[in-house]
């Protein structure tokens, strides 16, 4: 390769034939997921009203490498192996001494990392005879890709979608219903659980917590439906991994290695995606790359939470799973990172945080979005809010290895493109964006209901 490449592509036979999984590496077990009633560890028939026995297993497999099926890395192929591009122009206007790379998911069908998981997912449901498949979505980015991946298996999808971003991203909604999904604002009144906040607050925005609660609700009784969830469970980070295992190929061509690796989170997965790979390799080679979780300041999970056993939704239908959590109940203000408002991490990123293995970092939105337009202008591609965190972080790494006169190799994951996210730009450039921070007392509260787990 020349010294002027800006991107570094592989050819579709360099699919990553398995998934990568963690848990074989890590140096003590991650605590068991628990039933809510019995507070005992779950089995597979604790899980089955909720997912086919393929992805049950996936969730509790041990083994490092997970074979990817054939008629999954053949829907791969549409926009996989991803590129990985080298932000000359970026590190030009930075006057960095760091090279800054960037692994762009936004390459794919719905424009972001889901579909690694999504068509994975669907495979699987297809596989065992499910006719329709129930989830949730924040921002938008994996209802769309969930609608994306059960259109080329023939499966029915109904996406119930947090009720600010809603009201925020129409287009996503559109792309939804393209794809052939029934899209809902969620709180709804279709369910037992969307019924009950609105009694109790009808104007409520919605959370991802919330949106969980009726999909699982729905899906948790018929027999033909199954939920999805677009990330947090070990199954999806795992889905993910084809990112990290991609990128560290691609970091080989072009001579180069990553100092530091940076992901924005909010349920962990493109993070988990483009960091487990690299840390596996800390732990079986020695190596001390630094790997960095970035998430909002206005729901600050991994630095602000309390690493607990907690439900994953709001009315507390889902197992008990040890995690950085803000508590159940938390309602985090309705900031245009949707896809960041959970108020719980994957257990595998908090374990992997309880064991030191990785940092984490908040910033607020408005310094987020000032990033992603100086990276627009840079490098042409207009990042979706969730990413812009990443982006804020690189950038933040790049000024301190100039500050220090230091080289300085940065590696992060562009989860996805801002094309449906435009309105958030729009605020921003006329100054209506603000940073949003959360109740401290409801933060609080939220946290005193912590399930008691003995």
């Amino acid at each position: 390769m020349s010294d002027e490449t800006v991107k570094y592509l592989l050819p579709e036979n360099r699919i990553p034939k398995s998934w990568y999984n963690i848990v074989a590496d890590l140096p003590q077990m991650p605590e068991p997921v628990l039933h809510p009633g019995t507070k005992q560890p779950v089995g597979p028939a604790d899980l089955e009203p909720l997912f086919p026995m393929a992805i049950i297993e996936q969730e509790v497999a041990t083994e490092r490498d997970i074979e990817i099926p054939e008629p999954v890395r053949d829907v791969y192929k549409q926009w996989r192996p991803a590129p990985l591009y080298r932000a000359r122009r970026l590190e030009k206007a930075l006057g960095t001494t760091a090279k800054i790379f960037y692994k762009y998911e936004g390459v794919s069908p719905s424009g972001s990392h889901k579909p690694n998981t999504s068509v994975a997912q669907a495979f699987y449901n297809k596989e065992a005879g499910i006719k329709k498949l129930t989830t949730e979505t924040g921002a938008g980015q994996w209802g769309c890709s969930l609608a994306f991946a059960a259109s080329l298996f023939g499966l029915e999808v109904d996406v119930y979608m947090v009720k600010v971003s809603y009201g925020q991203k129409p287009y996503r909604r559109a792309l939804m219903e393209t794809y052939g999904a029934r899209c809902v604002a969620s709180p709804s009144t279709e369910t037992n659980a969307g019924r009950k906040i609105l009694e109790e607050d009808p104007e409520n925005r919605g959370s991802l917590g919330i949106a969980i609660s009726e999909a699982v609700e729905l899906a948790a009784q018929r027999d033909d439906t199954k939920y999805a969830l677009g990330s947090v469970l070990n199954h999806v980070l795992l889905h993910q991994t084809v990112i990290g295992i991609e990128a560290m190929e691609q970091m080989e061509m072009a001579d180069a290695d990553a100092d530091v690796v940076i992901g924005c989170a909010g349920g962990g997965s493109n993070f988990g995606g483009i960091a487990f790979p690299y840390i596996g390799r800390n732990l079986r080679e020695g190596k001390n790359t630094r790997i960095v979780a970035v998430e909002p300041a206005a729901c600050p999970t991994l630095t602000r939470g309390t690493f607990a056993y907690d439900f994953g939704d709001t009315a507390q239908l889902t197992p008990l799973t040890k995690m950085h959590t803000l508590g159940a109940s938390f309602m985090p203000p309705g900031f245009h990172a949707g896809g960041l408002r959970y108020h719980g991490m994957s257990p595998l990123v908090s374990h992997c945080k309880e064991l030191g293995l990785m940092d984490a970092v908040s910033y607020n939105q408005v310094e987020c979005f000032s990033a992603a337009v100086q990276f627009a202008q840079a490098e042409g591609i207009v990042p979706a809010p969730e990413s812009s965190h990443a982006v804020k972080a690189a950038i933040a790494e790049a000024l301190d290895a100039k500050e220090k006169g230091e080289e300085r190799t940065i590696l992060f994951c562009l989860s996805g493109h801002g094309h449906f996210d435009m309105q958030a730009y729009t605020d921003f450039f006329e100054g209506k964006l603000e940073d949003k921070t959360y109740d401290e007392a409801l933060l609080q509260e939220a946290l005193s209901k912590l399930p008691n787990v003995g």
